[in-house]
């Protein structure tokens, strides 16, 4: 039987009235994220005509995830909010911090060893509140979501950006802050502007080579990391249909990487399919019963222009298998164009590394279409040219596949098995020889491909694949070998071919598993005690941000001028800093130390205006911040792309930074910065970043006047004494503006439990 059933029930029980009323409302039929939407309105939320784009909504979300890195930061907060236990279900998941290196057990062990004042913490928060907690080894967050909590027609949110995963079941599964977290946590409505509807048609069927990642490669392609921000994507068609519900996951997990909110499937066989094979046929029953509240109304697809923003055709029949990258998601190239484009480019074709599993793909479909090519390495006498690892999802998928033998294939062939977590996807991994920053390729079935983010080497050039088209690239050793068309030389001096990957939707013999790792919480928390030692380098309890002074912030410092791309992995770094993400002072000494400086074009180097000399950014800020001199950071297009680690709003905030304006923001960044009460600001004209120099004061003007829709001024003063002002603008509404006012949302909602 499926966790929190009842609560499951309840909500399809109140599904056709409330989509009813919506319909009835908007007076036309209705895509299934609008279903999705009006049907998790708060109860203190008025049900109106929302406008995309514009409208900003409260939401109630069914549940709330958290991954380790995250949770720390998340439960801190929650702490401070004064209530007794979580308002809805919620679980911790430790996947985070165990660092891939010497194979499975012994990096779990490591991890275990290590990390244990942070997870007996997350531990004892978790049993005090309610929480159902996971421990190391059990598995990757958003695949022990899809295999145990995740539901068609629910809506849920998470501390990562891959929470969209959950899109695959049928759900709107969005990521967030932790701020946001602890306020669903603390019984609060969850606030989202009511997002933008991108309608993708999938005819056709996948066939040979291609696999559902090649979809939202090719979708990445498409729309390019920011343009699917603000808004939903939805999929649909025969192509969607004929897809497993893990497929439609994976192309739900990466939707993160166009900036979108969050994308998703209509129920369907496959998801009834899944729900059953892995120990939830009460949920399929109970989502059959309402099936037709579960899909969007058939005049939506059958006319898709006229119901969203935009509409996507992909013929799955003729798709071609891509490789995307490098050091983007989003530059797509179809393998049949690889060599071309390798030679133009002058990227290295020999692959080192090819690297499966994470949360992205490491269902049981995806492993078994992966070991029908490495079972051809012995049969076709062939020899793996490059190094090759597994990264199972979770205990489930890891126990299951061993028991059918697919383990054993790959150690054949020299594979790795890391242990059941995120690892080398997020840069956990302790890559031998990364260190010697050379040059090389590697290829992988993850979604994130940023300049060091696996192996924290800036010259590994990482493309994202299937695993199929990994495992056939580890294979011939060569990124521009197109198994569909080319031979290989084996052992033998014999030329081959690889037979295109085969594989079961789900295992014959069903799922099986030991130990799953969950951790269920105490009935009655109250006499449970929660302790951080106030010597740690790992915990630092929280302590309120200042509120606003009630004056225009003047004279601040230019603390950065951050030139091209800056993710949250620019402006906090994951891999060896994640140790410290439950201590905010610790972590704030990685601050921006990624982010390319616009005046000298280094990383972690700016000038400090006091002493005039050049040092790391911290420490540039931590002296503006003893001096009493706040800061203000400028940053480029689509700021805060990535991870949704709001460790990336909350330094700065600590540090004494007082604003971000940038040309545009990411989703998920934009509303950390808010949550933690820092002003996010963007050019009304993007030329004005030309304007700011390196050793400008700032002003920023009109903040006693601070409105929703209300531009302020900027007003630089130059080294020379000349000065120059321009408009700025947000996106703050009314509620947003009190928690800049107040120093922080947290603030409020502290001040609301103690009334």
């Amino acid at each position: 039987m499926a966790f929190d059933i009842e609560m499951i029930k309840k909500v399809y029980a109140e599904l056709p009235s409330k989509i009813a009323a919506a319909r009835q409302l908007l007076n036309r039929p209705l895509t299934l994220t609008e279903k999705i939407l009006y049907a998790h309105l708060h109860s203190s939320q008025k049900l109106e005509d929302f406008q995309r784009g514009k409208s900003y909504v409260d939401f109630a979300p069914d549940r709330v995830a958290m991954q380790d890195a995250t949770a720390q930061m998340a439960l801190l907060q929650f702490m401070q909010a004064g209530r007794p236990k979580v308002a809805v279900p919620s679980t911790v998941h430790c996947d985070h911090l165990i660092t891939a290196k010497d194979g499975s057990k012994t990096d779990l062990a490591a991890a275990t060893s290590g990390n244990k004042e942070v997870y007996d913490f997350l531990a004892s928060v978790s049993n005090k509140y309610g929480i159902g907690f996971w421990k190391p080894g059990a598995g990757i967050i958003h695949q022990i979501v899809l295999e145990n909590y995740a539901f068609p027609g629910g809506m849920m949110i998470g501390t990562d950006s891959h929470t969209v995963n959950a899109g695959g079941l049928g759900m709107i599964a969005i990521g967030v802050g932790g701020a946001d977290a602890c306020d669903v946590m603390a019984g609060l409505a969850w606030e989202l502007k009511m997002p933008k509807l991108i309608g993708v048609k999938l005819k056709g069927k996948l066939n040979g080579w291609t696999s559902p990642k090649d979809v939202i490669l090719k979708v990445a392609g498409i729309l390019t990391v920011k343009g699917g921000t603000g808004a939903v994507v939805e999929y649909f068609g025969e192509g969607a249909v004929a897809m497993s519900c893990t497929g439609k996951g994976t192309i739900c997990n990466m939707g993160a990487e166009i900036g979108a909110t969050t994308s998703t499937f209509g129920y369907d066989e496959s998801m009834s399919r899944y729900l059953s094979a892995t120990g939830r046929a009460d949920v399929a029953a109970a989502a059959d019963a309402v099936k037709e509240h579960l899909t969007a109304d058939p005049e939506v697809y059958a006319n898709p222009e006229k119901y969203f923003d935009q509409v996507i055709e992909i013929n799955l029949s003729e798709l071609e298998p891509h490789l995307n990258g490098p050091f983007t998601p989003d530059l797509a190239t179809p393998i049949s164009k690889m060599k071309e484009a390798a030679a133009a480019n002058n990227w290295p074709t020999k692959v080192s590394v090819g690297l499966i599993g994470s949360c992205t793909n490491s269902s049981y479909e995806d492993i078994s279409r992966a070991v029908s090519l490495a079972k051809q390495v012995a049969e076709k006498n062939l020899k793996a040219k490059a190094e090759f690892s597994i990264t199972p999802g979770s205990e489930q998928i890891r126990f299951t596949i061993e028991r059918d033998g697919f383990i054993d294939t790959f150690n054949k062939i020299g594979a790795t098995v890391y242990a059941n977590a995120c690892g080398p996807c997020i840069g956990m991994w302790a890559r031998a020889g990364a260190d010697k920053k050379e040059r090389n390729t590697i290829v992988h079935s993850f979604n994130r491909n940023f300049a060091a983010r696996q192996d924290g080497n800036p010259n590994t050039l990482a493309f994202v694949g299937s695993p199929e088209l990994t495992t056939a690239l580890a294979i011939a050793g060569d990124l521009t070998f197109n198994p569909m068309t080319d031979t290989l030389t084996n052992e033998k001096g014999e030329q081959v071919k690889l037979d295109p990957p085969t594989g079961d939707e789900l295992p014959t013999k069903g799922f099986a598993v030991e130990d799953a790792g969950y951790i269920a919480p105490a009935a009655d928390g109250s006499g449970v005690e929660v302790k951080v030692s106030p010597t740690s380098d790992r915990l630092q309890l929280l302590a309120p941000f200042a509120p606003w002074e009630g004056t225009d912030l003047k004279g601040l410092k230019l603390l950065i001028k951050a030139k091209g791309k800056c993710t949250t992995d620019h402006i906090s770094m994951a891999g060896p800093w994640l140790k410290y993400r439950g201590h905010l002072d610790n972590i704030s000494n990685n601050m921006l130390i990624g982010a390319v400086n616009f005046f000298n074009e280094k990383t972690n180097s700016v000038k400090n205006q006091l002493t005039g000399e050049y040092n790391e950014v911290p420490k540039v800020q931590r002296a503006y911040k003893a001096a009493g001199i706040g800061s203000i950071v400028v940053g480029d297009e689509n700021y805060g792309e990535g991870s949704s680690r709001e460790h990336a709003a909350m330094e700065p905030r600590h540090l004494g930074v007082r604003a971000i304006l940038v040309k545009s923001f990411a989703r998920i960044h934009e509303t950390n910065l808010k949550k933690q009460g820092m002003l996010a600001l963007t050019f009304v004209n993007k030329d004005d970043y030309n304007k700011v120099q390196e050793d400008d004061v700032i002003d920023i003007l009109g903040l006693t006047s601070f409105a929703p829709g209300k531009n302020l001024t900027i007003q630089l003063t130059h080294k020379d004494g000349s000065t120059e002002s321009f408009e700025v603008a947000h996106t703050y509404n009314e509620q947003q503006v009190e928690w800049f006012k107040a120093g922080g949302a947290l603030n409020i909602i502290r001040a609301s439990v103690a009334k």
